[in-house]
Formats: structure tokens, sequence, C-alpha cells
């Protein structure tokens, strides 16, 4: 690859995730917290009873739709998110960024996490409000139809285009070959699997499960995404717990870390603020992909009629991905001695880029490491299948229907030369793509933020305060 073109991909990629990017991406959220209220704090209860409530008690909300019907239910459809959002930067990614970064970093991670959960609601309020039927009768939503019929006009339909164009080919790097290679890296470090070989068998069950569209992807994803959570949920939470008397030196770290202080000479100085915000930001961007718009175009197919209901799983998509997954890897990194959390230098012998795998052999012994890669595993394979979904969509959108099937199949072929090729290139095209769709994205959803409020006022003079306003279920006729 000449180096010219490198040169000038990694300076489109410091530009938009860059202070630019990181900046526009703060901005958003804080602008939704202000003009809302602070929804995802004031009604922090009421969201939680919506979601995490709803699954537990609610039956329509897990209940699958009839075969025939192209919709599927909001728990599938909050999976099928899930499923691209819990990937393998909440292991890897968040070490990377304590290494980094510092402590602090974390802190940085959870202020962007929570503007981040406004931007989601935002995001999915906006596609469900603007989402169409088509002929099959199934949903077609996402940022290509906010942007094109919320904003109207010669702008919204080039904004629309452009943010189609890099979804799909974001896909096939963030979603695809990127993923495929962690994969077969780690089967292989661990368990001895040749790439190749990985490489084929996943080739293999994702053509059958891609093959029966977003039912069934959505079907397998509820049934993985709760499954491999509760794995990582569990021995994370057990290696913490073997070390909980260093939680609280290890939250004192991230506050203290936050602001640029670290312990030197028995005083306080101040150091790495830029560095512990950067990469805090950073790490929460593309852990829980609030911005990027790419969930909305699953959450959209959900049977849900109110746009505020699934806003709410906007919400609890990027509180489960940030405030849950990666604060235990975190603490995970943090408690496990292999950090100095004064200086923020690695243990001799530690490697950073298995620092989470370390901390657990050194709880689970050899299991540890074993346990991290299907773990792993688990969370790279969930992501190419929530990533083949928006592909695929994005694809649809540009040159119809019928093109869907190539996609497809195109998708699956790339998987077993993903597991093989060196992906250096591959990485940075697929986070400068990730970026580049952000950029129509939350263009559109800042334009559209007035429509978001009265949306949300609506629905909550509705529930909460006995209104009989008409409900805004649609900006058309097919509700």
């Amino acid at each position: 690859m000449p180096d010219g073109f490198m040169r000038g991909i990694e300076a489109l990629n410091g530009i938009v995730w860059g202070p630019m990017g990181l900046g526009l991406l703060f901005g958003t959220g804080l602008l939704l917290t202000v003009r809302t209220g602070g929804f995802q704090l004031r009604r922090w209860g009421y969201w939680m009873r919506h979601t995490l409530g709803a699954i537990l008690t609610d039956r329509s909300v897990t209940a699958h739709t009839a075969r025939e019907e192209q919709a599927i239910s909001q728990f599938q459809s909050l999976c099928t998110a899930l499923a691209s959002t819990i990937g393998t930067g909440n292991l890897v990614g968040v070490a990377t960024a304590i290494l980094s970064g510092g402590a602090g970093a974390v802190f940085w991670m959870w202020v962007m996490a929570l503007l981040g959960m406004m931007t989601s609601y935002a995001e999915n309020v906006l596609g469900i409000y603007y989402r169409r039927k088509d002929p099959a009768g199934g949903w077609r939503g996402g940022p290509m139809y906010y942007l094109r019929d919320g904003l109207g006009g010669r702008t919204g339909r080039v904004l629309a285009v452009l943010f189609a164009a890099f979804c799909a080919l974001a896909s096939f790097g963030i979603g695809n070959l990127s993923q495929l290679n962690s994969i077969a890296g780690n089967l292989r470090a661990a368990f001895g699997v040749p790439e190749t070989v990985t490489g084929a068998v996943l080739a293999a069950v994702s053509a059958v499960i891609l093959l029966g569209g977003l039912k069934r992807v959505a079907a397998v994803a509820e049934r993985l995404v709760p499954a491999m959570a509760l794995l990582y949920i569990v021995g994370a939470l057990t290696v913490v717990g073997v070390h909980i008397t260093a939680v609280p030196a290890a939250l004192a770290a991230i506050v203290k870390g936050a602001f640029g202080l670290r312990a030197a000479g028995g005083g306080i100085v101040g150091y790495g603020l830029s560095r512990a915000v950067t990469w805090g930001f950073k790490r929460g961007a593309f852990s829980n992909e609030a911005g990027l718009g790419s969930s909305v175009m699953v959450h959209a197919a959900s049977n849900v009629k109110e746009p505020v209901q699934q806003g709410m799983w906007g919400i609890f998509e990027v509180f489960t991905d940030t405030m849950v997954v990666c604060t235990l890897t975190a603490l995970v990194v943090l408690t496990s001695g292999f950090v100095d959390l004064d200086t923020g230098r690695i243990a001799a012998g530690a490697a950073g880029s298995a620092l989470v795998g370390q901390a657990f052999d050194a709880v689970f012994g050899a299991l540890g490491s074993k346990l991290i890669a299907v773990c792993i595993l688990l969370f790279a394979y969930s992501t190419t299948l929530g990533w083949s979904c928006y592909g695929c969509k994005a694809v649809e959108y540009l040159f119809g229907a019928g093109a869907g099937a190539g996609y497809r199949v195109l998708f699956v072929a790339l998987m077993p030369v993903g597991a093989v090729m060196r992906l250096d290139l591959a990485w940075t095209l697929s986070d400068t793509f990730n970026g580049l769709m952000m950029l129509p994205n939350l263009i559109g959803v800042i334009a559209l933020s007035g429509t978001v409020v009265r949306i949300t006022q609506n629905y909550l003079d509705r529930r909460l305060y006995g209104s009989h306003a008409p409900p805004l279920l649609s900006a058309g006729e097919t509700i």
C-alpha cells in the first residue's frame, strides 16, 4: 500500500477521531442532555423499569413476533445491537486506554457514556419516528431515513448516501476482517487451532445464520449475547472479588487520574489530564458506538410503536456496554496488581495487550487465559453478526433490496481472509469509516434535536401527566 495513501488515511483518522470529532460527539450528548432536562438522570428509575424491568416482567418485550412478520421483538433488537457493541474493545480496548491515559481514562469513559446515553436515545427515537414499511411488510429505518426525510432537500439526501456508503465500507473492516483476525489469533494461542480452520468454520456457520436474514440473526443474538455477557461478568466479578481490598484504591486512582493528579514525592501534581480525557473519550466512543448511528438500523426493526420506548433501549444499551462491562474490565486491570496505580506503569513480566488474561490467570490459573479466549471468540463473533445486519441495510438503501443477498455472500467470503491476513490497514480504515459515519449522523441528530424533545415531552405528558394529546409515533402514515 503506497505510503502516501496510508499517511492520508491516518491524517483523516486523526481528524475524525481527534479533538474535532470527539468534541462534536461530546457536544451532541451535552446538547441533548440539556434540552431533555437530563432525561437519562432524572428519569433513571423510569427507563430502567421499562428496559431491565420489562425484560424480567413484561412478556410482550421478549415474546417473538409471528413467523410471517418481519419485525423483531424489543429484546431481540437490544441483543442484536449489543452483539456489535460488546466486542473485543470491551476487554483489550479498556486495558489499552488505562495504559495510555492512566486510570483516569476510566472516569472520562464514564462521562462519555453518560452523555452518549442521550445520543443513543435520540438516534433511536428518530429511527422509529422516521422508519418506513418495505414492500415485504418489514421496517426500513436508520440514520439514512431521518437524514433524508427529516432534514429533507439535497443536503439530507447527500448526507444519507454518505452515511450508508461509509457504513457499508466499515462493516467489512470493524465488522468482519478485524474481528476474524482477533478470533483466529486468540484460538491459535489458547488452543492451537489453525487460523484457516477458524476462518472456514466461522464462515460456514455465518452462511447459515446470515441467509436467514435479520430475524435469524436476532434469534441467535438473543441467546448468544446474554450467555456471553453473563460468562464474562461472572468471571470478572470473581477476579474483582478476590482483590476486593484493592477496589477502594482503584476507584481513588480513577478519580485522581481523571484530573491529571498522581502522587509524586509525597505530594500531588498535575499529570496527563489531556491524555486521560482523550483516551477516556475515545474508548467510550469506540465501545458503545453512541453517535455512529449503526445500531439504529436494528432498533428500527423492533415491533415497538412508541419512539421513546425504543430510545430508552438505546440508553440501556450504552449503560450495559460501558457502565457494566467496560467498568468491570477496568476494575479487573486496576485491582490485579499488574499496574502501578500511582505511576501507571506495568509490572515486570506483564504484557499490555494481555493484561485482562493475565489478571484472570492469577485467579483461575491456566484456565483464565482460555476463558478470556472464549470470551473474545463470543464477543468478536457476535460483533460480526451485528455488523453484517448494519452493512446489509446500508447496501440495500444504496442499491435496492436485491443487493442484500450479494452483500451477504461477499461478507461470508471475506471471513477466511480476515482470519489469516495482517490487518494494520484494515483497523485504520475501519476506524476512519466509523468516524466518517459519525459526522453525517451527528449533523442530523443535532438538527433534529427539537423533534426529539417534542416527541419526548409528548410521551411524558401522556404517560405521566394524563394528557390526551395525540401521540407522536411516526412522521408518516405507516403506523
